[in-house]
Protein backbone atom coordinates (compact mmCIF):
# COMPACT_ATOMS: atom_id res chain seq x y z
CA UNK A 1 0.00 0.00 0.00
CA UNK A 2 1.16 3.69 -0.78
CA UNK A 3 0.00 6.38 0.36
CA UNK A 4 1.04 9.85 -0.97
CA UNK A 5 3.00 12.35 1.11
CA UNK A 6 1.48 15.67 1.32
CA UNK A 7 2.36 18.29 3.52
CA UNK A 8 -0.13 18.13 6.30
CA UNK A 9 0.61 14.25 6.06
CA UNK A 10 4.63 14.45 6.37
CA UNK A 11 3.73 16.55 9.88
CA UNK A 12 1.56 14.39 10.95
CA UNK A 13 3.52 10.97 10.69
CA UNK A 14 6.79 13.36 12.25
CA UNK A 15 4.18 13.69 15.07
CA UNK A 16 3.35 9.75 15.44
CA UNK A 17 7.04 9.02 15.34
CA UNK A 18 7.93 11.57 18.19
CA UNK A 19 4.85 10.37 20.48
CA UNK A 20 4.97 6.38 19.84
CA UNK A 21 7.42 4.05 20.98
CA UNK A 22 8.41 3.25 17.38
CA UNK A 23 11.50 4.04 15.71
CA UNK A 24 9.60 4.19 11.89
CA UNK A 25 6.85 5.89 10.49
CA UNK A 26 5.23 2.75 9.01
CA UNK A 27 5.73 0.94 12.79
CA UNK A 28 4.39 4.40 14.58
CA UNK A 29 1.44 4.40 11.41
CA UNK A 30 0.78 0.25 12.18
CA UNK A 31 0.36 1.26 15.95
CA UNK A 32 -1.88 4.35 15.37
CA UNK A 33 -4.28 2.36 13.00
CA UNK A 34 -4.25 -0.81 15.84
CA UNK A 35 -5.36 1.15 18.48
CA UNK A 36 -8.17 3.47 16.81
CA UNK A 37 -9.62 0.12 15.86
CA UNK A 38 -9.17 -1.29 19.37
CA UNK A 39 -10.78 2.07 20.70
CA UNK A 40 -13.47 2.16 17.92
CA UNK A 41 -14.44 -1.49 18.08
CA UNK A 42 -13.48 -3.06 14.60
CA UNK A 43 -12.89 -6.69 13.83
CA UNK A 44 -11.39 -8.47 17.07
CA UNK A 45 -11.62 -5.60 19.02
CA UNK A 46 -14.48 -5.10 21.77
CA UNK A 47 -14.74 -1.01 21.34
CA UNK A 48 -13.11 0.78 24.43
CA UNK A 49 -14.82 4.31 24.11
CA UNK A 50 -18.62 1.90 23.68
CA UNK A 51 -17.24 0.31 27.22
CA UNK A 52 -15.95 3.19 29.22
CA UNK A 53 -19.04 4.69 28.23
CA UNK A 54 -21.20 1.88 29.26
CA UNK A 55 -19.95 1.66 32.94
CA UNK A 56 -19.92 5.17 33.44
CA UNK A 57 -23.72 4.96 32.59
CA UNK A 58 -24.36 2.27 34.67
CA UNK A 59 -22.19 3.65 38.06
CA UNK A 60 -23.31 7.34 37.31
CA UNK A 61 -19.41 7.86 36.63
CA UNK A 62 -15.85 6.08 36.48
CA UNK A 63 -12.76 6.38 38.23
CA UNK A 64 -9.42 7.64 36.43
CA UNK A 65 -8.12 4.44 37.57
CA UNK A 66 -11.08 2.64 35.74
CA UNK A 67 -10.50 4.74 32.74
CA UNK A 68 -6.86 3.59 32.88
CA UNK A 69 -7.82 0.44 33.05
CA UNK A 70 -9.96 0.39 30.15
CA UNK A 71 -8.06 2.81 27.46
CA UNK A 72 -4.72 1.00 28.53
CA UNK A 73 -3.34 -0.95 26.07
CA UNK A 74 -0.26 -2.63 23.81
CA UNK A 75 -0.24 0.17 21.35
CA UNK A 76 -0.59 3.58 24.12
CA UNK A 77 -0.46 1.87 27.83
CA UNK A 78 -2.11 3.86 30.45
CA UNK A 79 -1.70 3.95 34.15
CA UNK A 80 -3.10 5.47 37.22
CA UNK A 81 -1.57 5.64 40.10
CA UNK A 82 -2.10 8.43 42.65
CA UNK A 83 -0.15 9.35 45.96
CA UNK A 84 -0.71 11.06 49.23
CA UNK A 85 1.52 13.30 51.32
CA UNK A 86 0.85 15.23 54.50
CA UNK A 87 3.44 17.85 56.23
CA UNK A 88 6.71 18.43 54.39
CA UNK A 89 8.63 16.48 52.48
Amino acid sequence: MRIADTEDRDRLWEMLVECSNQSTKSKAVEDAARYYCRMRGARGYNSAVKELLQKADEQGGVTAHEIAEILDARELPVEYETSIEIGEK
